[in-house]
């Protein structure tokens, strides 16, 4: 009974209202608000703040959120793992990735893990570092995929696979554009774009600019979509930061790199997942894919160091 209330509660939770969660859980909402009741009833605490617009979670609310997503993670992986032992290979993985990941990386990945598993469904879901491993912390995904300089902790573990160089890029007819070694200076008299709640990747921009003693600069739009910033850069003089493993795709919306004096920032990237001592199947799968891509990928790069070299 009590799995039964935890769904409906975390329904509630994510939509922010009965409505829209009684329509997901195929249930009425007076249904719905009765179970809510009845957990806060067992509990003896509100999990929900009645607002005009909704209702939001309480205190109490975010911390059985918090263990309810964890519950449900654990229980998607008993699933799993009895599948597999039952012979099948069904089950669901959740993916969260960062932009140049989303657009340059996984689709291959992906692709792959299909074929290895095709009967895992997969969930992706873009984020930046600042959303993406709160969603991991929270059970809410399986593996993110994204840089990794954020701090440790002991609920995952984080595996290097690349590291991954950034660069500015803006429109062709950018002031600055085909411009050798621009100075940081120049780089303050344009507006800049930059991705919602990015802010681990706002702090390397700015500890650029101080690193040059110099004021961050003006972020004037904020967008969570990558391609909406790639389209906003053809429409006026804004400057965007991206890793450079995303140029090419970013090369097909008419911008280009901005050749900057000095040098700018460079990231570990790789993979991150719940340091548990049985992860799924699915998620052993898709970590040793995504090794062995990076692990193919130095190696061409080796070859064609060598084949230069004679």
């Amino acid at each position: 009974m009590h799995s039964r209330l935890l769904r409906h509660f975390l329904a509630v939770v994510d939509h922010k209202g009965m409505s829209a969660a009684a329509a997901e859980l195929n249930i009425s909402q007076p249904a719905l608000t009765k179970s809510i009741r009845q957990l806060e009833d067992i509990l003896g605490v509100e999990l929900f703040e009645r607002l005009p617009t909704g209702v939001v979670a309480t205190r109490f609310g975010e911390i059985l959120a918090r263990r309810a997503r964890l519950m449900d993670l654990e229980y998607r992986h008993a699933v799993a793992e009895i599948q597999a032992i039952k012979g099948g290979t069904g089950g669901t993985i959740t993916v969260g990735a960062g932009p140049v990941w989303a657009v340059r990386i996984l689709p291959p990945v992906i692709a792959a893990f299909r074929r290895q598993q095709p009967k895992v469904k997969i969930k992706l879901r873009t984020g930046v570092i600042d959303t993406l491993v709160p969603a991991l912390l929270g059970g809410e995904l399986d593996v993110i995929c994204s840089s990794l300089d954020f701090p440790a902790h002991p609920e995952f573990i984080k595996e290097q696979l690349v590291e991954l160089q950034h660069v500015l890029i803006a429109r062709a007819e950018h002031p600055l554009a085909g411009r050798r070694e621009i100075a940081a200076k120049l780089l303050l008299d344009y507006p800049w774009l930059a991705l919602t709640n990015d802010y681990i990747g706002s702090s390397r921009v700015n500890s650029f600019f101080a690193a040059n003693e110099l004021q961050p600069p003006r972020i004037v739009v904020e967008t969570s979509s990558i391609s909406a910033a790639l389209n906003l850069l053809r429409e006026d003089d804004f400057i965007l930061n991206i890793p450079t493993m995303m140029l090419p795709y970013a090369e097909l919306f008419g911008v280009q790199k901005l050749t900057v004096r000095g040098t700018l920032w460079d990231a570990p990237a790789g993979i991150a997942y719940r340091a548990t001592k049985s992860p799924t199947p699915a998620v052993n799968a898709f970590c040793a894919l995504m090794r062995a891509n990076f692990a193919g990928a130095r190696q061409s790069q080796r070859r064609i160091a060598d084949n230069v070299q004679t």
